[in-house]
């Protein structure tokens, strides 16, 4: 039980932090050069996560739970702030006291991921370790809609002349927001008792569309690294959306297998 937490509050920090460093950086490249306070802080935070990156070299699974515990506490802080500085970016975009290239969507959208990062290492310290089955429609849901967003954003920031990929982003846009809505209408009515049969449909479909999507996502990252498609999308933008696909992908394995055990 010991080594399972220390296992898996690394593999979590692990991954979000790497994220939540690259939205410090998607952010500073957005604001415009008179924005310097606001750049100043989000390189604040990607100081903060390589640090946190640092620290987490030095842990293996045969660490101490109790400094493992701690460490999460530290790193909560992290997600908890860098939530907070995303949110008052947000707040002022949409009060139009600043005007930059960073979509309110999609500060939005990496403020929902760090708020998602912080509770998940309050749930480990909590003990919950592995996904509980009445967990699965709402933690599809979070994930969905963010395959949805990203669904959007690549299809805003390709050239419009590449037509057949901004067609194919606007199809799989569509594909994620219906699946969120079916998502929700399945745990409106989800009944009290036998579960699985829905939960596992639930789950093989969600997995599908998700593969695909990770399969576009991995081809758009191949075309902008060698430079074959005319977009305003960073490569490290595109690497980072596909590692959220194959992370979500890890997520629905998790909860097949749980299924299967209960």
């Amino acid at each position: 039980m010991a080594n399972q937490f220390v296992a898996r509050s690394l593999d979590e920090i692990q991954f979000w932090s790497r994220i939540m460093k690259e939205h410090a950086l998607f952010l500073s490249l957005g604001f415009t050069h008179d924005q310097k306070q606001l750049i100043e802080e989000a390189q604040q935070f990607i100081t903060v996560f390589e640090r946190i990156e640092e620290q987490l070299s030095k842990f293996t699974v045969n660490s101490d739970p109790q400094q493992i515990q701690s460490f999460n506490n530290q790193v909560y802080q992290a997600a908890a702030s860098i939530w907070s500085y995303k949110r008052k970016v947000l707040g002022l975009t949409l009060r139009c006291e600043i005007r930059s290239n960073n979509y309110p969507l999609l500060v939005d959208h990496i403020s929902r991921e760090a708020a998602y990062f912080a509770n998940r290492l309050k749930e480990l310290n909590e003990g919950k370790l592995t996904p509980l089955p009445e967990a699965i429609i709402g933690e599809n849901v979070f994930f969905l809609k963010i395959m949805a967003d990203h669904a959007k954003f690549i299809g805003h920031l390709l050239d419009p002349s590449e037509r057949k990929l901004v067609e194919q982003a606007r199809e799989f846009s569509h594909d994620f927001d219906q699946l969120v809505f079916q998502a929700i209408d399945l745990d409106s009515m989800r009944p009290q008792s036998e579960t699985r049969p829905l939960l596992d449909q639930f789950l093989d479909q969600n997995k599908v569309s998700v593969v695909s999507l990770r399969d576009f996502k991995k081809t758009a990252r191949e075309l902008i690294e060698a430079c074959r498609i005319k977009s305003n999308i960073h490569p490290l933008l595109a690497d980072h959306t596909f590692r959220e696909a194959e992370r979500f992908i890890e997520i629905i394995d998790l909860f097949e297998a749980k299924l299967k055990n209960n």
